[in-house]
């Protein structure tokens, strides 16, 4: 498998843990004691709903915009690790999954948009 490929798979799988694990804290493994859990989760899952098609379309530039966004819940991430010890383990997970999609969505990125670079560019 070459590493265009590899990395786009590595971000869809990336994309699809954060969501299942977005799900799963947010519901059944400890879900918001102040807040209503419908609107924690269009809080926290919605956002990643918006490059989904994108990313399964394989567009570079989606896979480019939605590494900027990972970088919120990467900083979420950091930000519960910190504060609450009971739920570290959640966030020590969303930090590897978002630090995981970052880097393969860029890669994938770079790799696709230079491949159709050449592609477009006439070779005479």
């Amino acid at each position: 498998m070459n590493l265009i490929k590899m990395s786009r798979v590595t971000t869809l799988a990336a994309w699809f843990a954060l969501f299942v694990l977005l799900l799963l804290w947010n519901t059944l493994l400890a879900p918001s004691r102040h807040f209503p859990v419908a609107l924690v989760l269009v809080v926290m899952v919605g956002p990643l709903l918006f490059p989904l098609r994108g990313l399964l379309h394989g567009k570079p530039y989606t896979h480019a915009w939605a590494s900027f966004l990972i970088m919120l819940y990467f900083a979420h991430g950091v930000q519960e690790a910190w504060v609450n010890p009971d739920e570290r383990i959640y966030a020590l997970l969303e930090i590897l999954f978002s630090v995981i999609f970052y880097v393969a969505a860029i890669t994938y990125a770079r790799l696709r948009g230079r491949q159709m670079k050449q592609e477009q560019t006439p070779t005479d």
